[in-house]
């Protein structure tokens, strides 16, 4: 028997813990959507409110009716992670099926190299990101914040890691049905790897959902901002105007929440089948 169930006390105990954690991680996020219904005067006055004693809707108003390029940003930030996201769950699933079962010249170095890579920070390569996309032309477009994100060496790794527990008699039987490689990926691998793929796709859109840092570096125009970059531009010389940013906060955390919501079924499952033996 385990120590919870000879103490139930200590279930209790624990169960309190995690009410307390969860009420103080809980508390930003609600006085942010607070705030998202104060007039800007409330929000500076210093004051220790957290309901609003001024409610109003002018903030959502103005977001969504008075500054015009809200919903641009908002498509861009769509277009951009989602486009994100399909292109990964593609090549790191393909990436991470060839690591585990197929056979070929440089697959150990390959791996190897893939590995190397996760000690990478992400920072270390903003730079020569934007050497190339200058290069190429590609500055200030939509393929210049898609493609240098299309691919994911933790991600890979993860595929690489559900694929190397795969039931391999599923496979042979589809050999045995006539199916190449490509056909036992597309039609036996893919179906059964929604797990992880449903993982995947949590991390992988947040991550693109989020992301400030390359569209800082590479975006300059304002109609190309993504939702980070135009919730920083309500920033004036003076003040920020903290009512518009609790606002477009808001709206900017519903598309997330909606995605963890869709594949929250498979993201425990998933998250706890990649990491088999290697």
């Amino acid at each position: 028997m385990t120590n919870i169930s000879r103490f139930p006390w200590l279930k209790v105990l624990l169960y309190l813990v995690l009410t307390l954690y969860a009420v103080i991680t809980l508390i930003p996020f609600l006085w942010a959507l607070s705030a998202s219904f104060k007039p800007l005067s409330e929000i500076i006055s210093g004051e220790l409110n957290f309901f609003p004693q001024n409610f109003t809707l002018d903030n959502y108003r103005q977001i969504f009716v008075q500054e015009p390029l809200f919903w641009r940003w908002f498509f861009n930030s769509v277009f951009i992670a989602v486009s994100v996201t399909l292109l990964n769950l593609l090549f790191n699933s393909m990436s991470g099926y060839a690591l585990a079962r197929l056979t070929f010249v440089g697959k150990s170095f390959w791996f190897f190299l893939i590995l190397a890579l996760l000690a990478v920070p992400t920072q270390i390569t903003l730079i020569p990101t934007f050497l190339i996309l200058k290069a190429i032309g590609w500055l200030n477009s939509y393929q210049g914040m898609i493609v240098p994100g299309m691919v994911n060496a933790t991600f890979i790794f993860m595929m690489r890691q559900f694929f190397v527990n795969f039931p391999k008699e599923l496979e042979e039987a589809g050999q045995l049905d006539g199916l190449n490689t490509l056909g036992i990926f597309r039609h036996i691998v893919l179906p059964l790897a929604k797990p992880a793929l449903a993982a995947q796709a949590v991390f992988v859109f947040m991550s693109s959902w989020n992301n400030f840092l390359l569209p800082i570096v590479i975006l300059f125009d304002p109609e190309m901002f993504t939702l980070p970059l135009g919730l920083n531009s309500f920033k004036g010389q003076y003040i920020s105007y903290w009512n518009y940013i609790m606002a477009a906060s808001m709206m900017f955390t519903l598309p997330a929440l909606g995605i963890y919501a869709f594949f929250n079924r498979y993201f425990i499952q998933g998250a706890t089948f990649t990491g088999g033996k290697g």
